[in-house]
């Protein structure tokens, strides 16, 4: 397994809760970079980057329920790695 990127928008109740700072911590500790950034429409989008596995543990760590707020729904999309990020930002 190579390096990836995953795109995953998280439905629910994810902002103004902490998701991003939880969300970003996670990707730091598997070690990935990337963003989670709010969108206007009221979801968050996550983009990581890195080990493939990694990215799975990360998608599976948003479905769990365990994050703040709460997530209704992810929607993912698996992309070529794009080696564009350095660390995981907040926006």
């Amino acid at each position: 397994m190579g390096n990836v990127r995953l795109n995953a928008w998280v439905r629910g109740q994810v902002q103004g809760v902490g998701f991003r700072w939880w969300t970003r911590s996670r990707a730091l500790e598997l070690g990935l970079t990337g963003a989670a950034t709010n969108l206007d429409d009221g979801r968050v989008e996550v983009v990581a980057e890195g080990p493939e596995e990694s990215c799975r543990r990360l998608l599976e760590l948003l479905r769990t329920g365990d994050t703040p707020g709460r997530v209704v729904d992810v929607t993912e999309r698996w992309r070529e790695y794009g080696g564009s990020y350095t660390g995981f930002v907040e926006r």
